[in-house]
C-alpha cells in the first residue's frame, strides 16, 4: 500500500490551514471594523470559491501559475519558485480555495462580541492589536476552532483545484482525493477503498471531536 498520497494529504492540510489562521484574522478583522467602500468587493472576492466550481478556481491558477505567462514567469525567474505541477502551487491554490472556511467563522465570531469589551481595552491604553491579540481572540475560542477544522476538513477533500493546478505526480502532488480518482479508474476498487475509509475515519473523527467539545461548553455555560 503506497501511503504518500494520505501523507502528503495532511501535510498539505497542515500547512494551509496555519498559513489560513495567520491570513484570515487581519482580513476578519478588516471586514468587522471597516466602513471602507471596497468592503462589499473584498467580502465577494473572498467567497467566491464557495459558488464557483473547483475547476474554474484550478484553471485560472493554472494560467496565473503558468511560466508562459508574466506572473508566473517572474515568480520563476525572481524568487526562483515553480508553482505549476509543484507542493508550493497546491498550497498557494489551497489556501485561496479555503479562504472562506477560515474567514467567515472568525468574522462572525468577531461580529458578536459587544463592542463594550474593546472599548474598556482602549479605555485601559491598549492598542488595537493588544485587544484583538489579548481580548477578542480568547473570546471567540469556538470560531476558531470552527475556522480551523472547516479549512482543514476542506483541504483534505480537494479535488478538482490540485488537479488542475498538481496533476498527479506521486509522492510531489498527488494526493489522496486525486489517487482515489485513480484507482477507481484503475479499477484497483480495494485501494480507492482504503483510501477513502482512511479520509472518512479522520474526519469524522476531527468533527464529532469539535461538535462534542462544543457541545459541552454550551450545556457548562446554561448551567
Amino acid at each position: 500500500m503506497d501511503w504518500s498520497p494520505l501523507i502528503l494529504t495532511f501535510q498539505l492540510a497542515v500547512v494551509t490551514t496555519i498559513i489560513l489562521v495567520f491570513v484570515s484574522i487581519p482580513i476578519a478583522y478588516w471586514l468587522v471594523h471597516t466602513r471602507s467602500r471596497i468592503r462589499p468587493l473584498i467580502e465577494t472576492l473572498v467567497s467566491m470559491p464557495l459558488v464557483l466550481p473547483p475547476t474554474v478556481i484550478g484553471f485560472y491558477f493554472l494560467l496565473a501559475f503558468s511560466p508562459s505567462n508574466v506572473f508566473g514567469q517572474w515568480i520563476n525567474d525572481t524568487l526562483g519558485i515553480k508553482l505549476v505541477f509543484s507542493f508550493a502551487g497546491l498550497v498557494i491554490a489551497s489556501v485561496i480555495y479555503s479562504l472562506p472556511f477560515m474567514v467567515h467563522p472568525i468574522q462572525s465570531g468577531l461580529s458578536s462580541l459587544p463592542s463594550s469589551q474593546s472599548e474598556a481595552s482602549f479605555l485601559m491604553g491598549k492598542s488595537r492589536l493588544t485587544t484583538l491579540l489579548k481580548v477578542q481572540l480568547p473570546s471567540i475560542k469556538a470560531s476558531l476552532l470552527t475556522g480551523v477544522v472547516l479549512a482543514f476538513a476542506h483541504t483534505i477533500g480537494e479535488f478538482g483545484v490540485v488537479l488542475m493546478i498538481g496533476g498527479s505526480i506521486p509522492g510531489r502532488t498527488r494526493v489522496a482525493s486525486i489517487a482515489i480518482y485513480d484507482e477507481v479508474e484503475a479499477l484497483n476498487y480495494d485501494v480507492a477503498n482504503f483510501y477513502s475509509f482512511v479520509l472518512f475515519v479522520i474526519t469524522f473523527l476531527i468533527l464529532f471531536a469539535v461538535y462534542f467539545l462544543n457541545g459541552r461548553k454550551i450545556n457548562r455555560f446554561w448551567k
